[in-house]
């Protein structure tokens, strides 16, 4: 049966036409459950029917809405249908020879909110986003047990008091990835650790804006990659033929992450910068030396906390834009990213334009991304669409 859950009036259509995420704001009597993986029905103020789902407590809200068939049941055969939809949708990316890394269920957008699964050559790797979600574990696995092919399958929980990884063997089943495991995006290699932390190695959902990068970019360019992680920017920059490349992150680890990843694919580590330090004491560095860079790529994370300062997209993205902007050289090009999800596309852009007005200086929208074909999004949810990049040329 589960446990009725009332919407209040106002937000009842919402949830009528497919929105598929339980808030706080839309719930009479949320403080009625408290039960991971509970199963709830949403009901409006009248009892009347509107949608089944879970209880499942994670950054984003309460749990999610799975289906609007009063009558269905949260079973094998409802998880291997899900799946099965999923997986077929990628049968390119599965087929594609120069690619062996990508999403293959990407939660509330393939229609189980709360759990996204990922594709490494062979091996597969589950987060699981709340412990509501990590419930259905044993059911979940089974179903991509029976039909996939895999080598083996590996999980990152993601569901501690603060949202944060749980350090754990992430090892489930089958036989363990060797470490590193190089896996393949467009031709390009990178190193991935299954078994290392919350983060693999390298984001998935910018291999379209890689690519560009790489193609159309990169060639004879001086390249600065912020915020820059394990190097994959640099690496298809590098690939595409770029002059030099400077990769600046503050987290020690990324020296070693970034050699590797350029080692890995054929690349001179000695004709790279690789430094550790502070983005922002980088910027203030290159003006004071007067270091001017063709391409500059910022993809800052949507939150971050060093010893002395708070980063937040939203309020900080444009003050980071216009230290970018003051060291990119005129009719160069800066590449603007954020995956925060609390602002949309006309948002970002409009950051972008006080950014260069309030620098006073002229710019073009070259082109826009969004997330890749494999992370599946629905209208229904369009804060589910993360990813905002922009192409932006600074006119001389």
């Amino acid at each position: 049966m589960g446990k009725n859950l009332i919407v209040k009036q106002k937000y009842a259509n919402k949830f009528n036409s497919g929105y598929p995420l339980i808030f706080k704001d839309a719930i009479l009597n949320l403080n009625e459950v408290s039960e991971e993986g509970t199963i709830v029905r949403l009901v409006n103020e009248k009892k009347q029917f509107l949608a089944k789902g879970y209880y499942g407590k994670q950054n984003k809200g309460f749990g999610w809405v799975l289906t609007r068939d009063e009558q269905e049941q949260f079973d094998r055969n409802f998880f291997i249908k899900k799946l099965s939809k999923a997986i077929q949708r990628r049968k390119a990316l599965f087929d594609a020879p120069d690619t062996t890394a990508f999403r293959v269920f990407n939660g509330e957008g393939d229609g189980v909110g709360g759990v996204t699964i990922e594709y490494f050559d062979g091996y597969y790797l589950i987060h699981w986003y709340s412990q509501g979600i990590y419930t259905f574990k044993e059911v979940i696995i089974d179903s991509l047990k029976e039909i996939v092919e895999f080598k083996g399958i590996y999980q990152k929980k993601r569901f501690d008091t603060k949202g944060q990884y749980i350090e754990d063997d992430d090892f489930v089943t089958g036989e363990r990835a060797p470490s590193p495991l190089i896996v393949k995006e467009n031709g390009m290699n990178f190193a991935v650790y299954l078994n290392e932390s919350a983060m693999v190695g390298v984001f998935l959902d910018q291999r379209d804006v890689r690519k560009t990068i790489r193609e159309r970019y990169a060639q004879g360019k001086t390249v600065l990659n912020t915020f820059s992680y394990t190097g994959a920017f640099s690496v298809a920059a590098a690939l595409g033929g770029a002059s030099k490349t400077t990769s600046v992150d503050l987290a020690n680890r990324s020296l070693p992450k970034t050699q590797e990843q350029f080692e890995i694919n054929g690349i001179d580590v000695e004709k790279q910068d690789i430094l550790v330090m502070d983005v922002f004491k980088y910027f203030k560095y290159a003006v004071k030396k007067e270091i001017k860079f063709d391409l500059v790529i910022l993809d800052p994370p949507s939150f971050a906390r060093s010893k002395k300062f708070v980063f937040s997209a939203e309020k900080d993205y444009k003050n980071l834009l216009k230290e970018a902007i003051a060291i990119t050289e005129d009719n160069g090009v800066i590449v603007a990213s954020t995956n925060a999800s609390n602002f949309d596309m006309n948002k970002f852009k409009g950051f972008v334009k006080t950014s260069f007005k309030e620098s006073g200086i002229d710019y073009q929208i070259l082109e826009e991304f969004s997330l890749p074909e494999d992370f599946n999004t629905t209208n229904k949810f369009p804060e589910g669409d993360y990813l905002k990049v922009l192409f932006l040329k600074k006119r001389s």
